[in-house]
């Protein structure tokens, strides 16, 4: 019972913040454990090192990205890192026209913001991205398969946009309904 009540006392007090404040914290949890991750990674990996958790699977890497999602734009981190700090600017400015003023919104904006300011500090502090999570096979006789390696900031950025656009087609069935 006393877990109940609790969890139900945390869900009111989370519903009872200014969206401002729900939109921060998620985006602030959301670059802490990104960056103690990266953190953990460089300061266990040396650059450019793999650590194999489940052979033909998934590896722990240390890699650099200078580029944008699977490397497109690769070298040009400082434009990159122009065009993250506009994009949080910009959807800082223009948070009303993504449902801010639902929580779906907020989660949504929160992931997003999250993971554009885990990447940026990359981008100014490492003059790169660090890239930690690499998923791959081998097929059968073959060489390694992968998926491009990522980190927590890109899969919030991914959820997030994600999560908006279920907002959005929610959204408009509901419009067509009416």
């Amino acid at each position: 019972m006393y877990l109940k009540s609790s969890v139900a006392i945390n869900l009111n007090l989370i519903k009872n913040l200014k969206p401002e404040v729900r939109l921060g914290v998620l985006a602030a949890l959301i670059f802490l454990v990104d960056q103690t991750l990266k953190l953990i990674i460089t300061k266990t990996l040396e650059f450019n090192s793999e650590k194999i958790v489940v052979t033909g699977f998934l590896k722990i890497v240390y890699w650099g990205n200078t580029g944008a999602a699977w490397s497109i734009l690769s070298g040009n981190n400082g434009i990159l890192a122009v065009v993250g700090f506009i994009a949080v600017v910009a959807i800082f400015l223009n948070k009303h026209h993504f449902d801010y003023h639902t929580v779906e919104g907020q989660i949504s904006l929160g992931l997003v913001l999250g993971g554009i300011l885990g990447n940026l500090t990359d981008r100014l502090f490492r003059k790169h991205v660090v890239d930690f999570v690499y998923f791959y096979v081998i097929p059968r006789g073959g060489r390694e398969v992968g998926f491009p390696a990522f980190n927590v900031a890109d899969m919030a950025i991914c959820l997030g946009v994600f999560y908006f656009l279920v907002i959005s087609l929610k959204k408009s069935e509901k419009l067509k309904e009416t």
